[in-house]
């Protein structure tokens, strides 16, 4: 499965590409919007982007047919409700997609 991974987080992108790689899945990392999007199956999203706003993300996302598994902090109720309103396929903590991610990804 090719999973894309928006965040630009230069410690925590790298290190969720390294365990989407262990479970058997190509993994792409992008730091900012792309003027196209790459083609994958499943895009990781983190909710608390500056870089890249889950509510112009996630649409697009979305309009291509790619599920979204977005994350954010267990305490950041209101962007887990703001995933939630946009549509997102599934939502977990960051702690979840640390721990859980090859179980995760399974149920895509």
């Amino acid at each position: 499965m090719r999973v894309l991974i928006f965040d630009e987080n230069l410690m925590w992108a790298p290190r969720l590409a390294k365990s989407v790689t262990a479970f058997g899945h190509e993994a792409i990392v992008l730091s900012r919007l792309p003027d196209e999007l790459p083609s994958g199956d499943v895009a990781i999203v983190n909710l608390s982007s500056r870089a890249m706003p889950p509510s112009q993300l996630v649409p697009m996302l979305r309009a291509a047919g790619i599920k979204v598994l977005a994350h954010a902090g267990h305490k950041e109720t209101e962007l887990l409700e703001l995933g939630k309103g946009l549509g997102c396929d599934r939502l977990v903590s960051n702690g979840e997609i640390t721990n859980k991610i090859g179980k995760i990804l399974e149920e895509f």
